[in-house]
C-alpha cells in the first residue's frame, strides 16, 4: 500500500512541476510584453500565448488523483478545468478580462500553491 501511495504522490508531483512550469511561462510572457492590460487586450499573440499556457494547465489538472484534488482543497481544481474547456473550444471568444485576471491574480496563486505542495512533498520523502 505505501508504495501505490508514493507512486500515485510521485505522479502528482511531476503534474505540478509541469502547472508550475506553465505558470513560468505565463510569467515570462507578461514580462516579454509588458505588465498592461491595454497592450494584452490588443496584442493577440500575447493573449494566445496565455491562453494556451492556461489551456495546458487545465489539460495538467485531469491527470491530478482524486484522493490528492479532495486533499489539497486550496485551488479550485474543477473551475481550472473549466477555464481549459472556455479557452479549447469558445474558439477566439475568450474575455480578455478574464484571461488577464487569470494570469495576473489566479497564475500567481497558484504557482505558490504547487509550490507549497511540492515542498512538503520533498519533506515527506
Amino acid at each position: 500500500m505505501r508504495r501505490y501511495y508514493y507512486m500515485q504522490n510521485n505522479r502528482n508531483a511531476y503534474v505540478l512541476r509541469c502547472i508550475i512550469s506553465y505558470c513560468n511561462d505565463i510569467s515570462e510572457t507578461i514580462h516579454r510584453f509588458g505588465d498592461d492590460y491595454t497592450v494584452f487586450k490588443q496584442d493577440s499573440v500575447y493573449k494566445n500565448a496565455t491562453a494556451l499556457c492556461v489551456l495546458q494547465i487545465g489539460e495538467l489538472t485531469t491527470h491530478l488523483t482524486d484522493d490528492f484534488k479532495q486533499s489539497y482543497t486550496g485551488i479550485p481544481w474543477t473551475q481550472i478545468k473549466a477555464l481549459r474547456n472556455i479557452v479549447a473550444h469558445n474558439y477566439g471568444k475568450i474575455d480578455d478580462e478574464s484571461l488577464w485576471e487569470t494570469i495576473t491574480s489566479d497564475i500567481p496563486e497558484l504557482k505558490d500553491y504547487c509550490s507549497s505542495i511540492i515542498k512538503q512533498f520533498n519533506s515527506d520523502a
